[in-house]
């Protein structure tokens, strides 16, 4: 039995998609330019922005008043409502998890946003656990985030995997810990020079049968 752990935002879900489809119909509530959407979009980060500076932004940009904390609460659930799991990647998971692996979620992030995103996305069927970091006061890459992780489901990490598309993140934190990885690499190629993934897949279901495929012991 392996534990392996996996990245939600676009990882395990599409983020980027889901929010985008909450600014576009966040603009057109308030009448505002449909194509502004990559503008919130570069600003958003890809959700790595601080909330209280992207809606700063946001109320700057527009002449009409948009209150802060109503902009504040459409930043955290603007991909919420959206998150969605493909059918390719359920199937990954539930064939894992058959096999007798554990599946974590670890993921960056405040409780309700990303908790919300597990539920709505229907994730919290088909895996055993997830752990975030606002939850357990620790965020990838620290250490302390993993071994919560594996605390959850009464598991160690000796032989565990970490999958998901951030190298400074998801990546750097397993080479930290000594554990294997899997980068999704959505098109780009790996830059860091100091550390690497153990491996590179361009999809979760490709990712998490990698590591389900490749023993306990480490590389």
């Amino acid at each position: 039995m392996t534990l392996l752990m996996i990245d939600l935002d676009n990882t395990l879900i599409d983020r980027d998609g889901a929010f985008r489809l909450g600014v576009s119909e966040f603009l057109a509530a308030h009448g505002l330019p449909a194509e502004d959407v990559d503008w919130v979009m570069s600003v958003d980060a890809s959700g790595y922005a601080a909330r209280p500076t992207v809606a700063q932004a946001i109320i700057e940009r527009y002449p009409i008043k948009l209150e802060e904390d109503a902009v504040i609460d459409f930043l955290r659930s603007g991909a919420r409502e959206h998150a969605r799991v493909t059918d390719a990647t359920v199937a990954a998971l539930q064939a894992v998890r058959a096999a007798g692996h554990q599946v974590m979620i670890v993921t960056n992030g405040a409780v309700p946003q990303q908790t919300g995103k597990v539920k709505a996305s229907g994730l919290d069927r088909y895996v055993d656990a997830a752990v975030v970091s606002e939850g357990v006061g620790f965020r990838k890459p620290e250490a302390g985030i993993f071994h919560a992780a594996a605390d959850a489901v009464g598991a160690t990490l000796d032989g565990a995997w970490m999958i998901g598309d951030r190298d400074d993140a998801d990546i750097l934190g397993a080479h930290r810990l000594g554990l294997r990885s899997v980068w999704l690499h959505l098109g780009r190629e790996w830059s860091q020079t100091e550390y690497a993934p153990t491996h590179t897949a361009d999809s979760p279901a490709a990712a998490l049968e990698h590591a389900a495929n490749n023993g306990t012991a480490p590389q």
